[in-house]
């Protein structure tokens, strides 16, 4: 309880900010993984997503079907980045104020908090919303790739956010 400020919206507002440089970060570190991987693995990961998109297209389509608006093609790629950077800060928001409240929760300088994002958000709940396809139906690079990217936006949230502790203290 030692570090930074305990002003919750201070501790939001800096969460955002760590989880969007997560995002980023994670970016680099996937796509990387991606240009070095077996094509095979990646054929077989894009006939399992679901109408072959990544999890945020899914979730702008879904959101598109129920409203029934209507986007151009640059509006429908932005706003999939958009949930997509939502996605690194809404947790990252969570982190930043949970951090100093529950015991452990930044074990290995955030790894186990980024573990947890790929275990619930990738396995569990992307799936059971119809975002992704099953965990099975994916091959296993692409499971490796989405925990050393998750585990990438745990670490960075955590050191972002301690930078941030000490730049802007209580």
């Amino acid at each position: 309880m030692s570090r930074g400020s305990k002003n919750i919206a201070a501790e939001l507002v800096k969460g955002a900010i760590a989880g969007a440089v997560s995002v980023w970060v994670m970016d680099r570190i996937t796509w990387y993984m991606y240009k070095n991987e077996d094509p095979k693995a990646y054929l077989q990961e894009k006939k399992a997503q679901v109408h072959g998109k990544y999890v945020a297209d899914v979730a702008v389509d879904k959101v598109l079907e129920a409203t029934g608006e209507e986007l151009t093609d640059k509006q429908r790629w932005m706003a999939g980045r958009g949930v997509h950077y939502f996605l690194g800060m809404a947790p990252g928001m969570l982190y930043g104020v949970l951090r100093h409240k529950v015991k452990g929760l930044d074990t290995g300088m955030g790894a186990l908090y980024g573990f947890g994002l790929f275990v619930v958000m990738d396995e569990i709940l992307a799936p059971a919303l119809g975002l992704s396809s099953g965990p099975m139906a994916y091959p296993w690079q692409a499971h490796v790739r989405g925990l050393a990217g998750h585990l990438a936006v745990g670490m960075v949230t955590d050191g972002v956010l301690r930078g941030l502790d000490e730049a802007l203290p209580a």
